[in-house]
């Protein structure tokens, strides 16, 4: 089973080098969005509340530029009949989700190099607990996108309809997520977040199960 989730893995990963449509998308999103902040705060001094909260706006809306691809390109390029003969539907589920974590950790990679260059007053003081948002809000984000966009492939407007059912979803996770951004601003220390760090692992290991039990019934639909 790990060698067939390896190589759906390879197969999107080959796919997105050799035409780079979500790195584009993304990359090109992450520059317009951090360009129009800045000059809409143009000589404003924005609190650590506000900073981390738009922190997580432009990585939650660059991965619903790219993360919608995940099932769409199959069905654009017809091969989801394939999948469905070849493989079990577990295999497809856990290779797109190491996928999206592989996109979504670089999404986050890059955006936070962006936002420390270019806002000044955006000062992690504790980049542990910085850290650990940043890793277990991809890990939920990634999780969440991935069973949402296996929801989506089939429907006719595929990029209105997956934000629309994408926020709900992830807005616990977005809103401690900011929370504990905020915190690593401040200095807190790691423990004083463990009630931070319980919801967002929770939140993954949930999405995660049930995900693996309803995606059967959603692939074969």
């Amino acid at each position: 089973m790990l060698s067939s989730i390896w190589a759906i893995f390879l197969k999107d990963l080959k796919s997105e080098i050799r035409t780079r449509y979500a790195l584009n998308a993304l990359l090109m999103f992450v520059v317009v969005t951090i360009s129009m902040i800045l000059f809409a705060t143009a000589g404003e001094v924005m609190s650590g509340e506000l900073l981390s909260g738009l922190l997580w706006v432009v990585i939650f809306f660059s991965a619903m530029s790219g993360l919608s691809r995940t099932f769409v390109s199959e069905e654009d390029r017809g091969t989801v009949i394939f999948l469905q003969l070849a493989t079990r539907p577990s295999v497809v589920y856990f290779g797109k989700l190491l996928f999206n974590l592989v996109l979504i950790f670089g999404i986050n990679f890059f955006v936070v190099i962006a936002y420390l260059l270019t806002m000044e007053n955006f000062k992690v003081k504790s980049f542990d607990v910085f850290l650990s948002a940043l890793i277990l809000g991809g890990l939920g984000l990634a999780s969440a996108s991935t069973i949402i966009a296996a929801i989506i492939a089939k429907a006719n407007t595929k990029g209105t309809l997956y934000p629309v059912l994408s926020f709900p979803v992830l807005l616990p996770l977005l809103i401690t997520t900011i929370n504990m951004t905020q915190l690593s601003i401040e200095g807190a220390k790691l423990a004083e977040t463990f009630g931070h760090l319980r919801i967002l692992f929770s939140y993954f290991v949930v999405v995660v199960i049930a995900s693996y039990l309803l995606f059967d019934y959603i692939w074969k639909e």
